[in-house]
């Protein structure tokens, strides 16, 4: 005879997750040797306290939250690679006229090829690698670490000249000692064309 033990199903312990590729990568750096040839190879940064105070000091930011770089190094061509990720951060940033404090978000894609030194001024014959135009593209080491590219990719993303909504407007102008202002009207786009078109219409008016 059987005995069966029924089994409340609310009470029932929860069946576990399959463990998340993204949330178990590695942050690297990988040696090339373990990076696959026919996969693409998973990272995700997530910088602790400590590493995120010394990444705002390099960068002259006030303080970084919530930063995670994740994404994928994969082969390209026969001796190449190519990283592509993604870049979440919060950065706070003095602002340039008050210094209040300014917060940005940051989500932007990051993409960085990796080429040997000696593709990188005339790609391979029969090479698929395509040299491109930006500056995206870095000289292979013996490793490829993505934590030094979501730095710069972080530096480049922040802004130039962060400003709180309400600081009052900063005008700058240029001019020679002793010259007149130079009138918002004459800043204008086609203020010259303008002018010359009023001057006209009088001198057929005075014809007339």
């Amino acid at each position: 005879m059987s005995l069966e033990i029924p089994i409340d199903p609310k009470g029932a312990d929860p069946m576990p997750e399959a463990p998340d590729p993204a949330r178990s990568a590695n942050p690297g750096p990988f040696r090339l040797a373990d990076l696959s040839q026919t996969a693409p190879t998973r990272f995700r940064v997530t910088p602790d306290e400590a590493q995120r105070a010394r990444i705002a000091e390099a960068l002259d930011l006030s303080g970084l939250r919530k930063v995670l770089f994740e994404g994928a190094i994969k082969p390209l061509g026969k001796r190449g690679w190519r990283l592509e990720g993604r870049l979440g951060a919060t950065v706070i940033q003095p602002c340039i006229a008050t210094l209040a404090p300014v917060t940005t978000r940051i989500d932007t894609d990051v993409q960085r090829t990796f080429l040997p030194p000696d593709l990188l001024d005339e790609p391979e014959p029969g090479s698929e690698v395509e040299m491109p135009e930006d500056d995206t593209t870095e000289a292979l080491g013996e490793m490829i670490d993505p934590t030094p590219v979501m730095i710069e990719a972080l530096a480049l993303a922040a802004p130039d000249y962060p400003r709180a909504p309400d600081a009052p407007k900063m005008e700058a102008e240029a001019r020679p000692p002793g010259a007149a202002p130079i009138r918002e009207e004459e800043t204008k786009p086609f203020a010259g064309l303008a002018g010359l078109k009023q001057q006209l219409e009088k001198g057929e008016d005075e014809d007339g």
